[in-house]
């Protein structure tokens, strides 16, 4: 790790420290660089954001063919190389389940993830089998282990993020703070439970866990604000693939627009080419 990303990492460490900030989703260099320029601390990547922009599926549940089509980690790895150079604030990266069950597999994922210039992590536990959609609790905390590892190993400042899937497939909330209190317990710096989107559930959460959390909006425009957030005791907070998503759309209204009526009213909020030029000249 180079002097200006180790300084970014540090920077990104110290967000966790206390307080609570929001971290963004940007899913190629251009989202990224737009979500700098208004001024947030850091940027977090998608993985459902990447996936899309290369005409992919996220990870999800799978049939028995398997996970086909699913971006693969050499591919993500340039992802999260390319944002990460073009940055000068620190990026966390979205790295599934580790790319793979063993947890040898999940220390070489963190080890390329760091030597590609992030700032952090997350590690999570749902599988793609719905036979099976979590990862065995004690498999789960050896893979946080080998992560954790892999992080003292390299000697880098880094945000580990454990995060549980239990409420995302169904589960109960106890389990889901027993995961995430084992994941905290293992090593990971931060723990991360989506799904957990009421005050009532958030505030357990936060009373529960041995360690900050993360949650995610932005996934069915949730009332909860910020400030409400902040006030529940929350950390950090994520959108996820929201905004990539929210793109999407006005993407496929656009072209419906084109194909159905052969109108352009789609283009009268369009940001002007000056002004994206201005936005990603460096100065």
């Amino acid at each position: 790790m180079n002097s200006d990303h180790r300084e970014r990492a540090e920077r990104f460490v110290e967000l966790h420290r206390e307080g609570c900030f929001l971290l963004p989703n940007a899913w190629d260099v251009g989202s990224a660089r737009v979500l700098e320029a208004v001024g947030f601390p850091a940027v977090a990547t998608t993985s459902a954001g990447v996936a899309f922009s290369l005409g992919r599926p996220d990870h999800d549940f799978h049939d028995e063919k398997g996970p086909e089509g699913r971006v693969d980690r050499d591919t993500m790895m340039r992802r999260i190389g390319e944002i990460a150079g073009e940055l000068t604030v620190p990026l966390s990266a979205d790295l599934e389940d580790g790319f793979g069950e063993a947890p040898e597999t999940v220390a070489a994922t963190i080890a390329l993830t760091l030597a590609a210039g992030a700032a952090g992590g997350n590690i999570e536990d749902f599988t793609g089998d719905r036979a099976r959609p979590l990862y065995e609790e004690s498999l789960s905390v050896d893979r946080i282990r080998a992560a954790r590892a892999a992080v003292d190993t390299a000697g880098d400042p880094f945000v580990l993020v454990g995060r549980t899937d239990v409420l995302l497939v169904g589960g109960p909330l106890d389990e889901a703070v027993r995961r995430a209190n084992a994941y905290l317990a293992a090593g990971a710096d931060c723990a991360f439970v989506p799904g957990a989107a009421d005050a009532g559930t958030i505030g357990t959460l936060v009373r529960e866990l041995d360690g900050p959390l993360n949650v995610v909006m932005g996934l069915t425009g949730n009332a909860l604000s910020l400030d409400d957030l902040r006030e529940l005791g929350v950390r950090r907070v994520t959108v996820g693939g929201s905004i990539a998503r929210a793109m999407y759309r006005h993407l496929l209204d656009s072209a419906r627009e084109l194909a159905r009526t052969g109108t352009f009213s789609y283009a009268e909020d369009q940001i002007s080419q000056t002004d994206l030029n201005d936005l990603f000249r460096r100065s």
